[in-house]
C-alpha cells in the first residue's frame, strides 16, 4: 500500500462517517446485507449450483419442488423450484441482477438530469429557474408510476413489438429515471442557492473563472452530500419501480429474468399450493429494499450536521 493511499484511508478512519458508522448496528448490518446481494449478484454465476436459463440443465419432471426443509423437499433445491423445474434460489439471484441493473442506472440517469437542471437554475436564477422549477412542481404532482406507465406506453406506440422487447431494459431505465429527476433538481437548487452567496464563488467570479467551472468544479462538490441522501434513497425506489412495472406486465419480458417478473410468475400459482414461487422473491426484494432505505436514514442522520445532537 503507497503513501497517498495509507494517507486516504487514515483520514477516513479519523472522518465522522467512519466514527459514526461503526458506532451504528443498522449501518453495519444493511451494510453487510447489501454488499452479500451485490456480490451474489453480479457473480451470479460463480454463486448460483445451477443456470436456471440453461434449457439443458432442466427437467419438468422436477417442477413444482418444494423447498429442501419441507417433507418433498430435494436437497439440490433449497428454496424449491418453478413451474418449469428451475431452481428458486439461482433464479431470484439472476432475477436481482437485472432489478439492480436497472435501478443503479435509472437512479444514475435521474441524478445527472436533476442535480444539472437544480444546480444550473439555482445559479443563473430568473426566468430559467421558474420554467425549471415549475416543470418540477408538475411533475412532482403525478405519482412516479404513473409518469413510468405513461413513458412505457409512449414508447410501445412508436416502436414495434420486437424492438421494444430488445430495448425493453433501456426503456425501463429512462421510464424510471425521467419519472424521479425532480426530487434532485429540488434539493440541488436549494443547495446551490446557498452556495453561490459564499465568499469563495464572489471570489471564484473576481478573478474571472467561468460561470461553467464554478458550478461544475467549486459549487457541485459542495451540495453533494444531500443529493447522495436522495440518491441512496432513490435507488431502493427506482428497484421497487421496476418490480412494480415488470409486475404489471410492463417491464422487462417475461423471457428476462427480474424479481418483479418472478414475483408476477409465481403469483399464478400462489393459490394452487405453490407458495415459494411468489414468496422468496417478495421477501427477497423486501430485504433488498429496506437495507437500503435504512442504510439511506444513517447517511441522511451522518451527513445533515442539523440532525445531529
Amino acid at each position: 500500500m503507497d503513501n497517498k493511499t495509507l494517507n486516504s484511508w487514515e483520514r477516513l478512519k479519523d472522518s465522522d462517517i467512519y466514527f459514526s458508522f461503526i458506532k451504528s448496528p443498522t449501518a453495519i448490518v444493511s451494510s453487510v446485507i447489501l454488499l452479500i446481494i451485490f456480490f451474489c449478484s453480479f457473480f451470479v454465476e460463480f454463486v448460483t449450483p445451477h443456470n436456471p436459463f440453461d434449457p439443458a440443465s432442466l427437467s419438468l419432471m422436477e417442477a413444482f419442488t418444494p423447498p429442501s426443509w419441507t417433507e418433498d423437499g430435494m436437497a439440490k433445491f433449497i428454496l424449491g423450484t418453478d413451474g418449469q423445474g428451475r431452481d428458486m434460489f439461482s433464479t431470484i439471484l439472476y432475477g436481482s441482477r437485472i432489478s439492480l441493473i436497472v435501478g443503479f442506472s435509472a437512479m444514475i440517469f435521474s441524478l445527472i438530469l436533476g442535480v444539472s437542471l437544480g444546480l444550473t437554475a439555482g445559479f443563473f436564477g430568473g426566468k430559467y429557474e421558474m420554467i425549471v422549477m415549475r416543470l418540477t412542481d408538475v411533475q412532482l404532482t403525478v405519482p412516479s408510476i404513473l409518469m413510468a406507465l405513461l413513458v412505457d406506453g409512449i414508447a410501445r406506440g412508436i416502436i414495434s413489438r420486437e424492438m421494444h422487447d430488445e430495448m425493453a431494459i433501456y426503456v425501463l431505465i429512462f421510464a424510471i429515471g425521467i419519472s424521479e429527476w425532480p426530487q434532485f433538481a429540488r434539493v440541488s437548487r436549494a443547495a446551490t442557492l446557498v452556495e453561490k452567496n459564499k465568499d469563495y464563488v464572489s471570489a471564484s467570479s473576481i478573478i474571472g473563472v467561468s460561470n461553467l467551472l464554478i458550478m461544475f468544479k467549486h459549487i457541485l462538490p459542495n451540495i453533494m452530500r444531500p443529493v447522495l441522501v436522495i440518491g441512496t434513497i432513490g435507488l431502493a425506489l427506482a428497484i421497487i419501480a421496476e418490480s412494480t412495472l415488470s409486475f404489471l406486465g410492463v417491464g422487462v419480458p417475461p423471457t428476462t429474468p427480474s424479481l418483479g417478473t418472478l414475483i408476477r410468475l409465481g403469483n399464478d400459482f400462489l393459490f394452487s399450493g405453490e407458495w415459494w414461487i411468489t414468496f422468496f422473491p417478495a421477501i427477497f426484494l423486501v430485504i433488498l429494499a429496506f437495507s437500503i432505505n435504512l442504510l439511506g436514514d444513517w447517511m441522511r442522520d451522518t451527513l445533515n450536521p442539523r440532525l445531529k445532537k
